[in-house]
């Protein structure tokens, strides 16, 4: 940007900067900007109306620097397409990058075009602190705020509503980050739109949350949600994908595209409701998890949803892509039943009076199931339950009827019990990618965000399009994934009746 007839004028203690003649590079940008500068810190608070309508580019970019932004209008139209918007943030509405620190602070947000995230932090080092400010993307593959390449992001008091499909309210990609959200509302209406979708480690904290046609929240690979006192409300009803036949609401599992390091997911809920209106609470699969919960008021609205399924679908190698969970519940009331099939496995920890009411495998022994039960807690069954392993006092259990068998065996009402858990861990080699290939190469000649272990991804070979998987076919399907594209590259929707799910029933 190239700015002409810059004037100040001191009032007050401010010193008021008058741009008098503002041009863009591009005649698709406008700009309306007013700038204040604090007369004792020199810091720029930038205002006004920015506004970008051209494919790839930026309304507000900020690199390598420190800035700040106050009661501005953003507005961005414009396309992209696949990993460059994904990854690296091409044609996000703001967008920070290069180990920028940027604020705003009472911002209106809004995008209309594919690949169009809202407000964008990549790369380690970059941080982006937003605040009592509003963003609303209408576009595919538009999230609210995203974060990729280990970029920090820090909001507070936002409110977020997204409409299009694979546009998460909270949103993360390749190479994560560290994402903490702190009051505020956050909707999505969109199929394969969960209100969260973490590659990263995401907090969210005293916040608002609906889904309408997604899950609430996805974790996919090495990374974790953490929610403390949130009110989260799921109806999962649209399918992004073929490959799962289940709802769910909150789904943690590992696509294996690349875009997440393989390794132990986590999820974590303290205080607060969750109310599913369609198919399961939790759904595991191919991936190894830990689930705590801890004084949350759960709630399944569908009568035939389970509270946990684990078990496989269509990611990972057959007959070892199932979900490997170890569920801790303290101070806790769980109501529903539970599945695990051959190829999973369950730790499940009742502790600090919790309790629960439903049965395990109703149908016999299938995957691995130890169950603990202490601290006063309670188990109640509905119906019979299999379990390859059990600790508990003498008054930990209520047959309430029904039969449990455990390792074959039938168990005795009243009787203590003392058994082995399984060890939970992830089988694969954590790089995430499929059959060993590489990330994709970075933009522009930037270098690529440090891995989890401190170590660079390889540089593609010169020439070569990134990612190319065997035989030119296209990674797999993500539950907030990108549609698909036709021949041309364009992108092409799917009909409700081809494959294009999340994990549905």
């Amino acid at each position: 940007m190239r700015w002409s007839n810059y004037s100040f004028i001191l009032m007050g203690g401010l010193m008021i900067a008058g741009l008098s003649g503002c041009q863009a590079n591009d005649e698709a940008t406008t700009t309306t900007d007013t700038s204040v500068v604090a007369e004792s810190t020199n810091e720029v608070e930038n205002q006004g109306t920015y506004s970008n309508s051209a494919d790839g580019e930026h309304a507000i970019e900020v690199d390598g620097k420190e800035e700040s932004y106050s009661n501005i209008e953003v507005n961005k139209t414009g396309d992209s397409e696949g990993d460059e918007a994904d990854f690296y943030g091409e044609n996000a509405a703001v967008f920070a990058t290069n180990g920028a620190t940027l604020t705003i602070t009472d911002a209106t947000v809004s995008s209309d075009g594919t690949h169009a995230n809202g407000v964008f932090s990549y790369g380690e080092g970059t941080t982006v602190n937003i605040s009592d400010s509003t963003i609303e993307t209408t576009g595919n593959c538009s999230g609210g705020i995203m974060t990729t390449g280990g970029g920090t992001m820090n909001a507070e008091n936002l409110t977020i509503h997204t409409t299009g499909n694979s546009s998460a309210a909270i949103r993360s990609d390749r190479g994560g980050g560290t994402v903490t959200v702190t009051g505020g509302t956050y909707t999505t209406e969109g199929m394969g739109s969960p209100v969260v979708y973490s590659t990263a480690d995401i907090t969210v904290n005293d916040s608002e949350m609906t889904s309408t046609s997604s899950q609430g929240m996805v974790v996919e690979g090495k990374n974790s949600v953490t929610l403390n006192n949130c009110n989260l409300t799921a109806d999962n009803n649209t399918k992004n994908s073929d490959k799962s036949d289940y709802y769910q609401a909150v789904m943690i599992y590992q696509s294996m595209s690349g875009d997440a390091a393989s390794g132990k997911s986590a999820f974590t809920m303290t205080d607060g409701t969750l109310t599913n209106k369609n198919g399961d609470i939790f759904f595991v699969n191919n991936t190894a998890c830990d689930i705590n919960l801890t004084n949350a008021t759960i709630v399944n609205e569908d009568s035939e949803g389970f509270f946990l399924r684990a078990c496989a679908a269509g990611w990972g190698n057959e007959g070892s892509n199932g979900g490997k969970v170890n569920l801790t519940a303290a101070n806790q009331t769980i109501n529903g039943d539970i599945v695990v099939d051959e190829v999973s496995a369950l730790n499940l920890y009742l502790t600090d009076g919790s309790s629960w009411t439903g049965t395990i495998n109703e149908s016999g022994q299938t995957g691995d199931v130890y169950v603990e039960i202490s601290g006063g807690s309670t188990w109640t069954l509905t119906a019979d339950a299999y379990v390859s392993g059990l600790t508990c006092d003498a008054d930990s259990i209520n047959l309430n009827g029904h039969k449990l068998y455990v390792d074959g065996k039938e168990y005795e009402e009243g009787t203590a019990s003392s058994g082995t858990a399984f060890e939970i861990v992830s089988e694969s080699d954590g790089s995430g990618m499929p059959d060993g290939e590489n990330p994709p190469e970075m933009p522009d000649g930037e270098q690529p965000p440090q891995m989890k272990d401190g170590e660079n991804p390889p540089e593609m070979p010169d020439g070569q399009t990134p990612p190319q998987m065997k035989d030119g076919e296209t990674p797999p399907e993500k539950p907030d994934g990108n549609p698909p594209s036709d021949n041309n590259g364009k992108t092409s929707e799917k009909s409700d009746n081809s494959s294009s799910s999340d994990s549905s029933k």
